[in-house]
């Protein structure tokens, strides 16, 4: 008996979960490991949506079989080409030789690059917003080029309003047995890892984002059929609505993520210190060890947070590696729209504020609110300077 479960009567899924993978893309720590999905239409016409990463294909390809049960398939549907969601292609294709493959003009160069095919496959060119009828199902194509590749499409059924949204509205983790996000504590279970998921990922492409919600708009959509993570058939505005801040970099709440790079302990405290005033203020905080904690979280915050502090050592007459590092990749993702402060170290040398003032202030909209400097520890006249810090960070808070 196969793993498989019904999204509808007539729309299953049969992909998989890999909770033997440490690193999502030799980066990202998923110790719950993570979902690879795809769905399988039993129309007049079978379509299968997506493939599987090479880790599970055979788990894949024996759900497939099951649940096709000695039908042919017709189309394979690729919305995205990287190869944890394509690396079934070719098996798909040896084992089915008459399945046409779905394309548009990008997604089709991208697989003469992967994949060599013993013989040249059926192929549907399509374009934006071109429809294929299978019998009871209407399915309309929607272009969303970087999100976060340029080849990505979106497949939308008329029947069943459901989305099919390729990498778009997923997270990290696998699915315990669940499929729906109905099924389990989204809140305290899940937002986190569509959190990571999605600043790390797509964080980069707001602007390519907010391109596909005004698409999305169009259509009415009740399902959303993601390809890692949980399907959503209830109460959409809990996967949209963050979306829609994280796409347009407005913060999800009101509060401080302090992040520092200490090596013996000194610029921690600072940041403590930093951190029980603005709580005495009644500011909520998160405080993050830039060491100890990967930056695919702190990311992950940063998007979270309305307001930021970073705290370093000079290291090497510059930024701590670690903290250099954050920053950089904070810079890549685009975060913007956050007031920020620093609180810099350095025993014979004070160069790191310099440096990391320079850097985030590159940003859109990025606001410089202020700085303390360290020499080696806390003094205790510097405590004041932390405490008129964080009374500096609670003004630029909405009253």
């Amino acid at each position: 008996m196969n793993c498989t479960r019904n999204v509808t009567d007539d729309i299953v899924w049969v992909g998989a979960n890999d909770r033997r993978l440490s690193l999502f893309e030799g980066v990202y720590s998923v110790p719950e490991g993570v979902s690879y999905n795809s769905y399988l239409l039993l129309d007049e016409k079978t379509v299968l949506f997506d493939t599987v990463d090479n880790a599970v294909r055979d788990r894949f390809m024996e759900n497939v079989v099951f649940t096709l049960n000695g039908r042919a398939l017709d189309y394979l549907i690729l919305q995205h080409l990287e190869p944890d969601h394509a690396a079934g292609i070719l098996d798909i294709v040896r084992k089915y030789p008459s399945v046409t493959l779905v394309l548009n003009a990008r997604s089709k160069a991208l697989a003469e690059q992967f994949f060599e095919f013993e013989e040249t496959p059926n192929i549907l060119l399509i374009n934006e917003y071109d429809t294929l009828t299978t019998g009871s199902h209407t399915l309309h194509f929607i272009l969303a080029p970087m999100v976060h590749w340029p080849e990505v499409m979106l497949t939308y059924d008329d029947k069943t309003k459901i989305l099919f949204s390729a990498d778009a509205f997923g997270g990290f983790g696998s699915l315990h047995g669940a499929l729906f996000a109905d099924e389990i504590d989204f809140k305290v279970d899940y937002l986190q890892k569509m959190r990571r998921y999605y600043t790390n990922i797509v964080g980069k492409y707001g602007v390519q984002v907010r391109s596909l919600l005004t698409k999305m708009a169009r259509f009415d959509i009740e399902v959303i059929c993601p390809l890692h993570g949980f399907v959503w058939r209830k109460n959409l505005r809990m996967v949209m609505d963050p979306h829609i801040k994280w796409g347009n970099y407005d913060p999800e709440e009101q509060g401080v993520m302090l992040a520092y790079a200490s090596v013996y302990g000194n610029t921690a405290n600072a940041t403590d210190i930093l951190a029980c005033e603005l709580r005495e203020l009644g500011i909520k905080t998160m405080v993050y060890d830039v060491s100890v904690t990967p930056a695919s979280e702190i990311v992950a915050e940063a998007f979270r947070w309305s307001h930021l502090v970073f705290a370093s050592t000079t290291y090497n007459a510059g930024i701590f590696v670690n903290m250099e590092a954050l920053i950089y990749d904070l810079m890549e993702h685009n975060i913007q729209k956050r007031p920020f402060a620093l609180i810099e170290n350095g025993s014979w040398a004070l160069s790191s504020g310099k440096l990391m003032k320079e850097r985030l202030s590159k940003g859109k909209d990025m606001e410089f609110i202020g700085s303390v400097s360290l020499k080696s520890a806390v003094k205790t006249n510097q405590v004041q300077e932390l405490k008129d810090l964080a009374l500096a960070i609670s003004k630029t808070f909405p009253s």
